[in-house]
Order: structure tokens, then C-alpha cells, then sequence
């Protein structure tokens, strides 16, 4: 029988080929919007990981509360045995010291005198050590537009927005103003190795990254940072196995009533973005019903203006002593064909697009001035192994829905009439 509907459907395109247009379309919608929300997602959460959060991060109970003001007075200390024993508890992940801290750049001109000055987003990361992850993890040889890496003490790299706004070149020499961890005035001078550029408004509008070890000695951190970040083995974020490790890493402290004990919290409760997480998923699960809604009334009328087309065959099938209910079955059967072609062909259009998405991505820079979210200025698709079938599920239900609707009359044919009807 499918054989035969399959003829039916290739050789009478009045009757499949609406139908087919509408599931295509549908499908193809279905599939970029999913692979782009994707990219989108992905895209921030891999940046927010990266750059600020991890995948699990380790503060203190008081810098949690307050983490947006970088308060480094709340920072941890003994970080140097903590850090070890979260290597011995979670060996698989990787872990990493941070220190994140505000400043005023200020540039002196021949005399010494102020010439311009900036505030500055401070980063602290491993940059000189031999096993360091942070260069590849943050991508900084690749943002790098001007001089060269930091390869000695004393030097640092800046965004390269910030160096054209305060109008200095690797090479200048500039003094950092802060404040140390128990709130005396921190002042330092520095050598800009290079300027670097991220794609990331919040990142570029005015970051410094320099060596973890010369913010210790600027900031009186000795064998202290703000932050432990982890890293699974995975470049993707697992909150299921984020959620075990949390649990397990907080069961330790748990007792401790003390403000400046560790506490570890998962990346998607973090900077708000579970409610974000959650909004998306929502989003897309509504998306595809307005599809399936949608596509079915449009197919449920394309079935009853098919159905008056096709009254006649109908009529005769039924004289000739067919049942109600196998011609009924039939219609879905060729329903559900159609919807596997229309379907087909939309996901193989649908991850064109998307595939074009992935690569090239669109520029949204001017649209980010002053953000402060982690959020690429260029966001691509993504294509993902769900992309491949998901465009399916609309499709398949949409055909058969309508053709289940707009099928029922058979059930109202009176045998009585057909045979005046076919006279006719």
C-alpha cells in the first residue's frame, strides 16, 4: 500500500504539493530557529564559563553575596591547599586560580603629569607558568591585535578599545590605581605588551589581563585569590554532573559556620542566567507548537479544499464497497508520507541555512553598546545532533492533524447518496 499512496502522491501534484510546500516551510522555520536559539545559548554560556564563571566556582560565602563588587577583602585565603585539595577530590576537572578587581588606569604624559585616565576591569590569570590552560581557554594569543603576549613580570595586556580611547601603543608605560585586599591605596606601574580584542562588549570596553602572581604583589594577596574556577574535560556545560560536584564540595563545609568558609556554586545559578536557561527552553517548546498549531489548521484547510476535490474518488471507493475506515486510514497513511517528504526536505533546507548561520554568523556589535552581559558581538547557529530530527515532530503531527480533521466527513457520507452522486 505505501508503495501505491507514494505513486499517488508523485503523480498527482495538485493533491501533495500545497501540503508538501507547507511542512517544508514549517520545517525549515523549525530547524533554524532551534539551531540558532542553540548557538545563542551556547555561545553565552561558553563565554560566561570561560571568563567568569566556570563550569563550578569556588568563593566565599561573603563574596558570594556580593560578587558583582569584586569586594577582594572578602577574597579566600590558604588558596594554595585549597586548590590542591580540589584537585585531589575532583581529579578529572581542571582548576584554575582568578582574581577578579577594579581600577583607574592613568597615563602620564613627558612629565609625569596625568595625561588621561580610564577605569579598568582587572583580570588575574596564570600567564607565565608552564602548564597554564588559561591562554587557550580565554583565546588570548588570538585577541591578540597589537605587540606581543606578556612574557615577564611587570607587564600586562589591555583591550584594545580602551588603549585607542586613552590613545596609548604597546610599549607605554602606565600606573594601575587600587586598592589592596585589607584597603590600603595600591599604585603600580606597568609596560603594555599588547592590546588584545575579544568580541565581547563587557570584555573589550575596558579589560586589563595580567599575571595572577603580580596582582598578589600589588594587592597584598599572598597565597589568596577571589575565585577557584573548574572546568570539565567537556567543552560543553553538563548541569547534571555540575549539580553532583556542588553538592558534593559543599557537604564538606557545611558545619562551618563561618563567612569566609568555601562554598561552590554551578555556573547556571550564577549571574542569573538559570531564569535565562529556562526562559529559552520554554521559548523554543512554545515556538514549535505554534508551529504544529499553526501548520495544521492551514493543512486542515488544504485537506478539506483537497477533500472536495477529491469528493468524487471518495464517493466512488465507497460505492464500490471499500470501508469508512480503511479510507480513512489511507488518507492519514498518505498524510504521513507527505509529512516525512515535507519534512525531509525542510531539515535538509533548514541546515543550509543554519550551516550558513554556523559559519558566518551575524554582527550584532551595534546593538551591544554598553552591554554588560557575556555575550558574543557576533552570534552564530549551531548545529546540533537534536537539529536533525527535531524538525519532524512538527511536520509528522501538523499533516497528520490535519488530515484527521478535515478526513471526519467521510464518516458522515450516507451510502444511500453516492450513487445519485456519482450520476451527477
Amino acid at each position: 500500500m505505501i508503495n501505491f499512496l507514494l505513486k499517488g502522491i508523485l503523480r498527482d501534484r495538485q493533491r501533495s504539493l500545497f501540503p508538501i510546500i507547507i511542512v517544508t516551510s514549517g520545517v525549515l522555520l523549525t530547524v533554524v530557529m532551534h539551531c540558532w536559539l542553540t548557538g545563542v545559548l551556547g555561545d553565552m554560556f561558553d563565554l560566561t564559563a570561560r571568563f567568569t564563571t566556570g563550569h563550578v566556582k569556588v568563593m566565599t560565602r561573603a563574596y558570594t553575596e556580593n560578587a558583582d563588587q569584586m569586594p577582594i577583602d572578602l577574597s579566600l585565603l590558604g588558596v594554595n591547599k585549597l586548590f590542591d585539595d580540589l584537585q585531589k577530590q575532583f581529579p578529572d576537572m581542571t582548576w584554575v586560580k582568578r582574581i577578579r578587581f577594579g581600577g583607574l588606569l592613568d597615563v602620564p604624559d613627558e612629565q609625569g603629569e596625568t595625561r588621561a585616565q580610564g577605569p579598568a576591569f582587572g583580570l588575574a590569570v596564570d600567564l607565565f607558568s608552564e602548564t597554564t590552560t588559561e591562554i587557550q581557554r580565554l583565546a588570548i594569543d588570538e585577541a591578540l591585535i597589537q605587540g606581543q603576549m606578556s612574557k615577564n613580570s611587570g607587564e600586562i595586556l589591555i583591550s584594545d578599545d580602551f588603549a585607542n580611547k586613552l590613545s596609548i601603543k604597546p610599549g607605554a608605560i602606565v600606573t594601575l590605581l587600587s586598592s589592596t585586599m585589607y584597603g590600603s591605596m595600591a599604585l603600580q606601574n606597568f609596560t603594555i605588551a599588547g592590546t588584545i580584542r575579544f568580541g565581547v562588549e563587557a570584555m573589550d570596553r575596558g579589560a586589563i589581563i595580567m599575571d595572577i602572581s603580580d596582582v598578589q604583589l600589588v594587592l597584598d594577596m599572598n597565597d589568596a585569590a577571589s575565585e577557584i574556577l573548574g572546568f570539565f574535560p567537556e567543552v560543553a556545560y553538563d548541569d547534571v554532573k555540575a549539580l553532583m560536584v556542588e553538592n558534593a564540595f559543599n557537604a564538606k563545609y557545611a558545619e562551618i559556620e563561618d563567612e569566609f568558609a568555601p562554598t561552590m556554586s554551578r555556573l547556571k545559578i550564577q549571574s542569573g542566567l538559570a531564569s535565562y536557561f529556562d526562559y529559552i527552553a520554554s521559548f523554543k517548546g512554545l515556538a514549535i507548537s505554534i508551529f504544529i498549531f499553526a501548520m495544521s489548521l492551514v493543512l486542515w484547510n488544504a485537506g478539506l479544499l483537497g477533500g472536495l476535490r477529491r469528493y468524487g474518488e471518495v464517493g466512488l471507493r465507497l460505492a464500490i464497497g471499500e470501508p469508512k475506515g480503511h479510507v480513512y486510514r489511507s488518507l492519514i497513511y498518505e498524510s504521513i508520507l507527505i509529512g516525512i517528504i515535507g519534512s525531509s526536505l525542510g531539515t535538509l533546507l533548514g541546515l543550509g541555512f543554519a550551516f550558513y548561520l554556523q559559519s558566518r554568523g551575524i554582527n550584532v556589535s551595534g546593538m551591544m553598546q554598553g552591554a554588560t552581559i557575556m555575550m558574543p558581538t557576533v552570534i552564530r547557529a549551531q548545529i546540533t545532533p537534536p537539529a536533525y530530527v527535531i524538525g519532524f515532530l512538527p511536520g509528522l503531527i501538523s499533516t497528520v492533524l490535519g488530515t484527521m480533521l478535515s478526513g471526519i466527513g467521510i464518516y458522515k457520507r450516507k451510502t444511500a447518496q453516492l450513487f445519485r452522486e456519482l450520476e451527477v
